[in-house]
This record gives structure tokens, sequence and C-alpha cells, in this order.
């Protein structure tokens, strides 16, 4: 019954539908009484190594305050040291499209792909992405797309509020860079990384606000491309979104 509703679980929150916390039950062991020592024979505890994963990991701040031009952020984050996770990934995915387009689409972290590639959106659920901002006129060179996270996690796990927290110097200097006028807020894990709010089916479709650089940017979160592939009945909210999209992108004068 457990796992069946940690499947339950799981999927909810890839959909960004907001969940209580449940605790599953464990099994119980019996409690075993250590075995008395004398004291002269008690060792003191080794004080913790440094394994891979508590490695130290670099500030990204400083290093993305420094970067002039894409191409500079795109370096420095290419030699960027992001602990676990950049050792478990290929490359970091930077972005893809027109750095120059109004239109900046923000996903969530590279999947396999995107790990092979270097560039985001390019699975499936990336030419879906592709297919529904063309059904409104745009091509690539009417968008730029990157991620909250620029690494693949293991496993195509979600990111970490950690390690968004890590690679947000990163992303926040590249929307200041790119200066869009427009940003496409795609997936409840972007939703939550820029605004702070959660639920992705309550949110879709609702104009918010994100400041980059002392500058506020109209942004709008949709459904991730990867859910509507599992859940196309919703494909109707999503062109909807889109339109909106598309008034924002060309107000009718």
């Amino acid at each position: 019954m457990d796992k069946a509703l940690k499947s339950v679980l799981e999927w909810w929150d890839a959909a960004g539908v907001d969940v209580p916390e449940v605790r599953l039950s464990t099994p119980r062991r019996k409690a075993t009484p250590p075995a008395s020592q004398p004291q002269s024979a008690q060792k003191k505890a080794a004080p913790p190594t440094n394994s891979p994963s508590s490695k130290p990991i670099m500030d990204a701040a400083p290093i993305a305050a420094k970067a002039k031009t894409l191409a500079e952020l795109k370096a420095s984050m290419d030699k960027f040291d992001a602990g676990a996770l950049s050792d478990a990934a290929r490359q970091c995915v930077f972005a893809r499209g027109n750095p120059e387009a109004d239109l900046m689409v923000i996903g969530e972290a590279p999947g396999r792909d995107e790990d092979i590639t270097g560039k985001p959106f390019v699975g499936r659920s990336g030419q879906l992405l592709d297919k529904m901002l063309a059904s409104i006129g745009l091509t690539e060179d009417d968008f730029y797309i990157t991620n909250v996270v620029n690494w693949r996690p293991p496993k195509n796990r979600n990111p970490t509020a950690d390690e968004i927290d890590m690679c947000r110097p990163f992303l926040d200097r590249h929307i200041e860079l790119a200066a869009p006028k427009v940003l496409l807020i795609v997936g409840g894990v972007s939703l939550s990384a820029m605004t702070g709010l959660t639920g992705i089916m309550k949110q879709r479709g609702q104009w918010q606000s994100v400041t980059a650089a002392g500058v506020e940017i109209p942004a709008l979160p949709i459904y991730h491309p990867a859910f509507l592939l599992r859940q196309p009945v919703l494909k109707k909210d999503a062109w909807r979104d889109l339109l909106a999209l598309r008034e924002q992108l060309n107000p009718t004068k």
C-alpha cells in the first residue's frame, strides 16, 4: 500500500499539485542495546571525511557578476564546480535560440537528451514546446531558452532547493544580459524558483512579475510539455495560455 501511495504522490508532485506531507510507514526493528565496553576501549568518533557529495561548492554570485557578456557567462559556467550535480552530468546546458529575442523561456533542468547535446529542450518535451510556440507564429529566432538549473540532476529527478539556489546567480545574470521583454515560465519547479508560488495547475495562465536587475518583467507560467504529453486533454488550457502570450508579445493596437 505504501509503495502505491508513494507512486501517486510522486506523480502529483511532478504535475505541480500541492499535496500534504505524508509519512509512510517503515518496518520497525527491535532495538538492540549496545554492548558495554570499558571506557579505555572506547574510541572517539573520527572526524567526517570530505566525500564527493560533501565537498565545498563554489559560490556562483561573484563569478556570475564578473560576466559582461553571455559568452563570458557561458564560459564561466562551463568551468563551474557544482559539486555532485556537475559531477554526475556530462556538461553544462546553457541555452539555445536567439539571445536578442523579446521572449525568454525558463525551464526546469536538463534531461538525458539535453545533457548529451548541451542544449535545453531538445528531447520529446522540447519538440512539443517548439510546436506549441510555432502554433502562435514563433520560431527559434523569436525565443531564447534556458533552465533554472543548468546541469542534469541524477536519474532525471527534480532539482533540489539547494541546487536551485546555487544556480540562481547564473540565472539572474543570464536574464539581465539577455534583457527579454517577456518571460515564459515552464513547469512547477520553474514557477516556484521564479515567483515563490506553488501549484502550476492553479497558477498557469496567470501573469506574474519577475524582477531582474531592478527591471520588472511580465512572466507567464504554463504547463511543462512533459506533463502535456502525459495529459493531452489539458492542451486546450495550454492553447489559451499561448494566445495570452501572443497577445503580450504583439498587443493589438
